[in-house]
């Protein structure tokens, strides 16, 4: 499988240590802060230009914040945050786009503030692509973030660039944002855990509302179950102005891990919960694994699917993803002080945005209203199952280019583009075509972020190939606690940290 311990970079034992581990060695006096950073920069700079993980060095920023870093549970660790959403005050905005290459954020996010009252040191922002639309990160603007595990596939996305540097060693753990499985998709690609929270756990602001109209959560990307718990101990609640939010948990999310789950019924499907995509043999054979594996643990399986219309569900998500799209595009054209025009974005990009601009006030209310009720759908399953097992992805990582369009589709995407209006896409009937493409490959995540649940990706499974191939779990909404006794009690029965590519062994 290419694996490897990782190199000892800086200070002896860097790659061997969990965020968590880090804190320890470095609250304890054993390494200093200065001896980390030095390691993750080692790090950066020997597999940085291999896989464009990173697309914004914050490296002086890392260092002058060193001596004067508050006391919190990841005090001096190194950390990447996503060029989405996560903004910095006085650093390029970025998000994948053109536009907002040279505007700088005029403040911290809510979460970024969050982060640094945790101790973590921002030493980068992660590539991403153009606004977060796909799941793939191959931005026009910045290009391709590669699979540390073999540079010739995809990372994932959107959250490829905060995965890819995980893997590879430069930091122990990650920020990324999910909309559709950004992401748990770019960890099953490269053999990471990645949990996306239960809407409104995570502070959103100053951004109005929840992104994406609640189908976005932010979190981190990480290689223990443990740090994930931790980082969400540390930035969950609500923040000024935030329209709803998340019950509170009864004790602390790290108490869970380790913490014995009981037996649980846990329900598992290969059919696709989003779409019309379906598993192919290495994704449902990780999920034949994770079944006998959950089996051997004395919990009860089930194989079990919900009463979903998928395509009804995927098709409105759609209409609420080319809508928000659109009011994206709008803001983006705001906040660098131009007019939106097709030749600052990508032609995608754009084409979404149109379509967005076509559809009705009564068709993005309609699509609302099928997404709660496939919430409700949901409530009701999990009144019989603890939780749904299914697999991340339909596929293991795939070729750069694979989902991109083709030079016809391009070429198509340019003329009608210039039209300036998304009724000749609709009236050439291609949408139906566009939804099913565009979710081909993702027939489990994007469910999750439509009905608000926490879901998480778990690495528990290689292919032939020698690539991670993940295994999806979701819990009823707020129920992150019963996600991390599980992931916990599978991490403990097949240890997946020592798993790291042979990229990771740079420099």
């Amino acid at each position: 499988m290419g694996l490897t311990g990782g190199a000892m970079s800086g200070f002896g034992g860097y790659q061997q240590c969990d965020a968590t581990a880090l804190a320890a060695r470095i609250r304890s006096g054993e390494v200093s802060r200065e001896d980390v950073l030095q390691a993750s920069l080692a790090q950066l700079d020997a597999v940085n230009p291999r896989i464009n993980a990173v697309v914004h060095d914050m490296r002086g920023q890392a260092a002058a914040s060193l001596p004067g870093l508050p006391d919190g549970p990841f005090t001096g660790v190194p950390f990447i945050v996503k060029a989405l959403l996560s903004d910095c005050a006085g650093e390029p905005i970025g998000a994948g786009t053109r536009l907002l290459q040279t505007v700088r954020a005029a403040a911290d996010s809510e979460l970024v503030t969050r982060y640094r009252k945790a101790g973590l040191v921002i030493v980068g922002r992660s590539n991403t692509p153009e606004l977060g639309l796909t799941s793939y990160t191959e931005p026009a603007v910045s290009g391709a973030t590669c699979n540390p595990w073999q540079p010739g596939l995809t990372a994932g996305g959107s959250s490829g660039g905060s995965a890819a540097a995980v893997a590879a060693g430069i930091v122990p753990m990650a920020g990324g944002g999910d909309g559709g499985g950004s992401i748990r998709i770019p960890a099953a690609f490269c053999g990471l855990f990645g949990l996306k929270p239960s809407r409104a756990r995570v502070p959103s602001g100053p951004w109005p509302g929840i992104p994406w109209h609640g189908l976005v959560q932010e979190h981190v990307i990480t290689r223990s179950v443990r740090d994930s718990a931790a980082m969400l101990d540390a930035v969950h609640g609500v923040d000024a102005g935030a329209p709803c939010a998340a019950h509170s948990p009864v004790r602390p999310f790290l108490a869970e891990v380790g913490a014995p789950p009981g037996r649980l019924r846990i329900a598992y499907t290969a059919r696709a919960l989003f779409g019309k995509g379906r598993a192919d043999a290495d994704s449902v054979a990780a999920l034949e694994d994770a079944v006998a594996l959950l089996g051997s643990l004395g919990h009860e399986l089930v194989e079990a699917t919900p009463a979903l219309d998928a395509e009804a569900v995927a098709r409105a998500f759609f209409v609420m993803v080319a809508a928000e799209a659109r009011a994206d595009i709008e803001w983006v054209a705001k906040t660098a002080g131009v007019r939106a025009r097709m030749a600052d974005f990508e032609p995608p990009t754009w084409v979404l945005g149109l379509l967005g601009q076509s559809f009705g006030a009564d068709r993005l209310a309609d699509a609302c209203r099928v997404l709660d009720g496939a919430a409700r759908e949901m409530g009701r399953f999990h009144a019989g199952f603890d939780l749904l097992l299914t697999p991340t992805m339909a596929a293991p990582p795939h070729p750069h280019g694979a989902l991109q369009p083709t030079p016809a589709e391009h070429l198509l995407m340019r003329v009608l583009g210039r039209l300036g209006s998304g009724h000749v896409f609709r009236a050439l009937g291609v949408v139906d075509e566009i939804v099913d493409k565009a979710f081909a490959a993702l027939p489990y995540t994007p469910l999750f972020n439509a009905t608000g649940q926490p879901a998480a990706s778990l690495p528990l499974y290689w292919n032939a190939a020698g690539l991670p191939v993940g295994v999806q779990l979701a819990a009823a909404y707020g129920r992150e606690d019963l996600l991390f006794r599980v992931a916990s009690q599978l991490e403990a029965a097949r240890p997946w940290f020592a798993c790291r590519p042979a990229l990771a062994s740079a420099p």
